[in-house]
């Protein structure tokens, strides 16, 4: 009997230290400290949430007003690859607006240089807290994306700064390489897409497309009284700078808008022409050929008179042609 009632005290002593401990361990103050943490996590969780869809929110506006043919064609991406393609397009906006966007050279390389260094900190994990950047870094983690290609893009924007007509169609197709293609090469990586055949379209669709913006940003660009096309054809057909500031329909005008166009429409039949052995998957990075090919059609029904109001018009038609082309998952 006096065993069971020693046994009995002991368990009751154990329990009373036990639960003393536990007490001494969760004490106000603790549980106090503790509740602050979960608060101030739960808030940091928040505000970085809020951030990212500020940054996401921001890109996306700016590609929709500056680039809506990229912008339409991303959202017509798979949803894994449209966040990333809007952070690239809008990156690419960024950095294609500088030239047109300061008034003296030291600045636009002042902010090339801003971008290059954004992008060595991109790939330490440091993004510089701005929204593109903190975009293009989310894109970079979440599809391992080159960073020469980023880098490329940055460093022919940044020769682009010395505000010159091209010597030769070569020098454009170069710049148009550059940066165009190397545009094109970062989504197939959005994509998934690792193919040589798909890599050698990209190469010529980015030709064509910077051949085709260039002829696109004539008017714009005669307007402010500069000319950017290749000499070698104007000095071929004996067109001046002159000529194309004055906005001249003279046969010499079109000559040169057709030689740089029907070279455009040689690289999309290049791209083309590897069709047969580029996986469907790339198909949704190559939708600019839809804008590309209308541009083209429509400069010739105008007989190449490159300053026709018509061409300045946005094609009403092109999301339903968008449209249509990803659903074929062709090019």
């Amino acid at each position: 009997m006096a065993a069971s009632v020693n046994l009995k005290h002991g368990l009751l002593s154990s329990k009373a230290s036990l639960i003393c401990g536990v007490y001494r361990k969760i004490s106000p103050n603790s549980v106090c400290i503790q509740r602050a943490a979960e608060i101030q996590s739960v808030r940091a969780s928040t505000d970085a949430s809020v951030d990212s869809q500020h940054h996401e929110k921001y890109c996306l506006d700016l590609v929709r007003s500056r680039d809506y043919e990229g912008f339409l064609s991303s959202l017509l991406l798979p949803e894994e690859a449209r966040r990333s393609s809007l952070a690239l397009r809008a990156f690419n906006v960024e950095l294609a607006q500088v030239k047109d966007s300061v008034s003296q050279k030291t600045i636009g390389l002042m902010r090339m240089q801003f971008w290059k260094t954004a992008i060595e900190d991109i790939y330490r994990d440091k993004p510089p807290n701005q929204p593109i950047s903190a975009e293009l870094w989310r894109a970079v983690r979440r599809h391992n994306l080159t960073k020469r290609w980023l880098l490329r893009i940055v460093t022919d924007r940044e020769k682009d700064l010395d505000d010159r007509a091209y010597k030769n169609l070569q020098e454009l197709e170069a710049y148009s390489e550059n940066t165009q293609s190397s545009l094109i090469y970062l989504l197939l990586e959005c994509l998934g897409v690792k193919n040589v055949h798909a890599d050698h379209a990209a190469s010529h669709i980015g030709k064509a497309h910077g051949i085709v913006t260039c002829l696109r940003a004539t008017p714009y660009h005669s307007s402010r009284r500069k000319v950017y096309l290749p000499m070698d054809i104007c000095m071929l057909h004996g067109a001046s700078q002159e000529d194309f500031i004055r906005g001249s329909r003279e046969q010499s005008v079109r000559d040169v808008v057709y030689d740089i166009a029907s070279q455009a429409h040689v690289h999309l039949q290049h791209a083309r022409s590897f069709s047969h052995n580029v996986p469907a998957a790339a198909a949704p990075a190559f939708l600019s050929t839809v804008v590309l090919e209308d541009y083209l059609q429509r400069v010739r029904k105008a007989d190449f008179d490159v300053f026709q109001k018509s061409l300045l018009n946005r094609n009403p038609l092109l999301p339903i042609q968008l449209y249509l082309r990803s659903w074929k998952k062709t090019y």
